[in-house]
């Protein structure tokens, strides 16, 4: 199996152009080429998405997951989506630190690619505030734009964060996505998050950094 895995994130690279196609260049986004650790992910994640379900969390093993920008979004940043998964809140409704992690490296990505458009995924409310409430008017307060940012309030758990949020994918068109949570907790949100596409579309993941 690792020797059938190998293979695929090897020949990935042949299929690297699919990351941009028809959707624009580097320039477009940030200045910045790919690093090598980005450029490695995102061909692990070209790999990843041509096997079999039952061998995703063995691919996943493969992943190198950093605070880099991702390859597909600086490659393509029109169709890629980033998604900023919740945290539980405050009981008064107020952002924990490990939430908020999440949110300024969110933030530093929608900023580097301003055309990227962001989802926040997140329900289990707090005096009546969702996470992904409280993530939107975190991102909206810092200066992105309302017409950047899909609030999805509906899941309590990060099977249902990916599942959820795939619907928002198909109903929009989404290339691929970003997935930006904390170290703890990338590796088991991109793998649910490519669980629930079915190998439809890209998926890589972004450590959180404070």
């Amino acid at each position: 199996m690792r020797r059938t895995l190998t293979r695929l994130v090897a020949i990935a690279a042949a299929g690297a152009l699919a990351l941009g196609a028809g959707a624009g260049t580097a320039s477009a986004g940030s200045a910045e080429m790919p690093t090598p650790v980005a450029l490695y992910g995102g061909l692990t994640s070209l790999g990843c998405q041509q096997v079999d379900a039952s061998l995703l969390p063995l691919c996943g093993d493969f992943e190198v997951l950093t605070s880099d920008d991702p390859a597909m979004l600086t490659i393509n940043p029109f169709t890629t989506d980033i998604v900023i998964l919740g945290a539980g809140l405050f009981p008064d409704g107020g952002i924990r630190p490990v939430l908020e992690e999440r949110l300024r490296t969110g933030y530093r990505l929608a900023q580097e690619y301003p055309t990227a458009r962001i989802i926040v995924t997140g329900g289990v409310p707090q005096n009546g505030r969702t996470e992904a409430r409280a993530m939107g008017d975190w991102l909206r307060g810092a200066g992105i734009s309302p017409l950047r940012i899909t609030e999805e309030g509906n899941s309590n758990s990060t099977v249902q964060n990916a599942q959820f949020t795939d619907r928002i994918f198909r109903d929009r068109g989404t290339t691929g996505a970003v997935v930006v949570t904390t170290g703890d907790h990338v590796k088991r949100a991109v793998l649910n998050f490519r669980q629930a596409v079915g190998g439809r579309i890209p998926i890589t993941g972004v450590v959180a950094r404070g």
